[in-house]
């Protein structure tokens, strides 16, 4: 396993991060979510390969994604300080106001049965509470040590960049990790959200790495429970299906140029472009097995240029406006 350290932090994460949205009761959010049992057999799968980084959630699986991690991580006697917990608040009873940020990261504790956070990120942006409000009551949980570092989720590069200042301006502790969609078929984030982590050196911690498995395998559909029941990965990436398979054509190619796996070929374009730690959503441990076997795929300058080049703008998925329209995608994915 590779490591890296968490923006200017002195957290350091496995360069793949588990995504916990998989783990949690079924028919709560997804119908194809893992029940305890299978879950704690891909955490401990994950630990014994040696990623030390999960990320959940709040709202994913009503609160039981965290339970089952907490559960699990608790049941495999590795100690606290040897693994990073990351959770999200924001879809909550109010939003991102300092009431509800201390409530909600109570909440969070006590599911996940730790007394910290190593990372606590904001769900999204929130148009009714007072940046200072939120900045604030985020320094307050850091200056308590009830979290050690903070991080933002998909939101305009305006947003993120407005936030940052105002904590800066008042001595307040500053994300440090950005979780935003991000893969080789939705790259609007290039525009202006990643060029100012990397000038902040917030760290990228992209969540649906795979577009909802579509980088995973040539066919746009296949016949898994996910794929005919997840009606967020089909708002999200069905829509721009006609040019979006010409990049997933290429992806399987360059797959089987080099003899691995698409998914492998995906994640590898990841960390060229310089992402820490892409969160990958689990529900087998032969993912994870994948996703550890990219760490050694190295792709070329003219391998970038081919993978990206038939890329074409696409709609807003991740970011949300004041006033979001019916049927925009809200809740992120993992995989």
């Amino acid at each position: 396993m590779k490591y890296a350290q968490l923006g200017n932090t002195d957290i350091h994460v496995s360069k793949i991060c588990v995504g916990a949205m998989s783990f949690g009761k079924a028919g709560t959010m997804h119908d194809w979510t893992l029940n305890y049992n299978n879950s704690k057999q891909v955490i401990n799968h994950a630990l014994d390969q040696g990623i030390n980084f999960f990320d959940t959630a709040n709202v994913y699986s009503e609160g039981t994604s965290e339970e089952y991690l907490g559960k699990a991580l608790k049941e495999s006697k590795v100690a606290r300080d040897q693994v990073v917990i990351s959770s999200k608040a924001y879809f909550n009873p109010g939003r991102l106001s300092s009431e509800a940020i201390h409530r909600e990261v109570e909440g969070s504790l006590k599911r996940l049965q730790t007394d910290y956070l190593d990372l606590y990120i904001i769900h999204r942006f929130d148009y009714e509470t007072p940046i200072e409000e939120t900045m604030a009551a985020l320094n307050d949980l850091v200056k308590s040590g009830k979290v050690r570092a903070i991080g933002a989720s998909a939101m305009y590069g305006y947003q993120f960049y407005n936030m940052q200042q105002v904590a800066k301006d008042n001595g307040w502790a500053q994300f440090q990790a950005m979780e935003n969609h991000y893969n080789l078929l939705y790259r609007e984030d290039e525009r202006e959200l990643i060029p100012i982590c990397k000038q902040m050196n917030v760290s990228l911690m992209p969540y649906s790495p795979l577009a909802a498995g579509h980088l995973s395998h040539r066919d746009w559909q296949v016949d898994t429970l996910r794929s005919q029941t997840d009606r967020v990965s089909m708002g999200k990436y069905d829509r721009a299906e006609d040019q979006d398979q010409k990049i997933v054509d290429r992806v399987s190619k360059l797959a089987a140029k080099y003899h691995v796996s698409m998914s492998q070929i995906a994640l590898a374009w990841q960390w060229a472009k310089g992402v820490m730690a892409p969160i990958v959503g689990s529900t087998k441990v032969q993912h994870l097995d994948d996703a550890i076997a990219a760490l050694q795929v190295k792709l070329t300058p003219e391998d970038i240029y081919y993978l990206e080049e038939l890329y074409t703008p696409h709609e807003i998925v991740g970011a949300i406006d004041q006033n979001p329209a019916a049927g925009t995608v809200l809740i992120d994915e993992k995989k």
